[in-house]
């Protein structure tokens, strides 16, 4: 993935643990928790917690984790994937707070239905968890599979959500 090299960063101290969240001049780039898969170095990119973006992003966090937030408001910047990411992504968007869908939905919903495995992959290398709802995806039969972050995270979120009882 690559990353516009305006991208600047803050720490968010989530009650799932410690993110790393990233910002470009066009939006939200990023928000990993930290040591997940395919968390880029971000060593380089400055802190900038005062960033607007990185505001605003830190502030919906917190109302998400406190129950007063299903939605979020904010600029994304996910042009560094690529055009299949993207498509991917933009499905995950669509998923309603407190409901789910599988792998084999979204392929079938971007038109591409024998690519649920590309797909996967697409949804595993999504940039920005919790805000691009990649946990709402689970496997065959509401499997709990695949997640970044790690599947204690995933369940934690969909508990929140009321996905989960």
């Amino acid at each position: 993935m690559k990353f516009d090299v305006s991208i600047v960063q803050t720490r968010y101290a989530s009650p799932l643990g410690p993110m790393v969240v990233a910002a470009t001049a066009n939006g939200l780039a990023g928000l990993w928790f930290e040591g997940q898969k395919h968390l880029p170095d971000t060593s380089d990119w400055p802190h900038q917690p005062g960033h607007p973006v990185l505001t605003q992003a830190v502030r919906q966090l917190d109302e998400y984790f406190a129950g007063q937030r299903t939605q979020f408001d904010l600029p994304l910047d996910l042009q560094g994937g690529t055009a299949f990411q993207q498509s991917v992504w933009a499905a995950l968007l669509k998923i309603p707070p407190g409901q789910t869908t599988s792998y084999g939905r979204i392929s079938q919903g971007i038109g591409k239905p024998a690519a649920v495995r590309a797909v996967g992959a697409a949804v595993g290398r999504n940039p920005v968890s919790v805000i691009v709802p990649c946990h709402r995806v689970l496997g065959t039969g509401g499997a709990l599979t695949g997640y970044a972050g790690g599947l204690e995270r995933k369940t934690a979120l969909l508990r929140l959500e009321g996905a989960l009882s």
